[in-house]
């Protein structure tokens, strides 16, 4: 439950509540807002992406403690939602607002990924691969549900955007896996899984992959191919051939990631992908955007 302005003056933190990492957009493994959305809509795509930062970074900070995180998390969403006292330390939050007003698009999807960022307070291991996913459906798929909205796409093309974006934050994870442990004591790895193959969340603090926690790895992969397929229709769902150059070409990305991750060692080494990895996705994604067919 938000709470009210008048129960949060007293915080130290209230003027100012969030606490930068310093990460940008430059920082993703996937484009934000790239030349190849619409100019008119990238203000609204960095704004949206502004919030969603600020709340990731809070979730994030190790310094915190997790009552903190929360109530910080309430706060900015109390700003979003136009809540009176929240003043120029909440101008991500006012910014979005603004923005809404102007397209017309629910604050809902904002929310939810600030409801993932509370969860992400509070909760530190997944007991199974659908309690996983239900994470993704607060954490991930409102961004895809963001952008087709912003677009003025039809909702029927949430299956495929939840399919895309449930797969990019699970890369994220696989990614993250060691320094999510060893800073945040949080895992994503499913702990029936890693049951089943003999391993615990103490083997994520290794050098490199046992062959036990190896195998949870290539299950997690495994399952990110059998969510691949329904993330491959997107772009031919799209109306918009801008949105649609850009969703194939970060799904080119996600499966050249899948690739790296199943042919290298998370815990051994960082895996990202080159600038070649980057250009051949965008030229792939761009022929695919331009030249696929489109809804009538």
């Amino acid at each position: 439950m938000i709470r009210a302005a008048q129960e949060t003056t007293n915080s130290h933190w209230n003027a100012k509540p969030e606490t930068p990492s310093g990460k940008g957009s430059s920082d993703e493994n996937f484009p934000v807002g790239s030349f190849l959305l619409p100019a008119h809509l990238r203000p609204h795509v960095a704004a949206f992406y502004a919030l969603v930062r600020a709340g990731d970074d809070i979730a994030d900070n190790p310094e915190l403690a997790a009552q903190d995180k929360v109530d910080r998390l309430d706060a900015l969403q109390a700003a979003l939602k136009g809540e009176p006292g929240y003043g120029a330390g909440y101008q991500k939050a006012h910014g979005l607002r603004a923005s809404l007003d102007i397209t017309g698009v629910t604050d809902q999807h904002a929310c939810d990924l600030l409801s993932a960022f509370r969860q992400d307070a509070v909760k530190l291991r997944y007991a199974n691969w659908q309690e996983l996913l239900g994470y993704c459906e607060l954490s991930a798929n409102p961004v895809g549900r963001f952008l087709l909205d912003l677009h003025g796409e039809d909702n029927s093309g949430y299956v495929y955007s939840d399919g895309l974006c449930t797969v990019l934050q699970i890369i994220n994870h696989l990614q993250d896996c060691a320094d999510d442990y060893k800073q945040l004591d949080r895992v994503y790895i499913p702990e029936d899984w890693m049951t089943a193959h003999g391993v615990s969340v103490v083997d994520l603090a290794g050098p490199a992959s046992n062959q036990g926690l190896r195998a949870v790895l290539d299950q997690v992969l495994a399952g990110v191919d059998h969510m691949l397929p329904t993330a491959l229709k997107l772009p031919a769902a799209l109306k918009n051939r801008r949105l649609a150059m850009e969703s194939s070409t970060i799904i080119r990305l996600a499966v050249r990631l899948t690739a790296r991750l199943k042919r290298q060692d998370p815990l051994a080494e960082r895996i990202e992908l080159s600038k070649v990895d980057f250009a051949l996705s965008g030229l792939t994604g761009i022929a695919e955007g331009l030249f696929g067919s489109r809804p009538q």
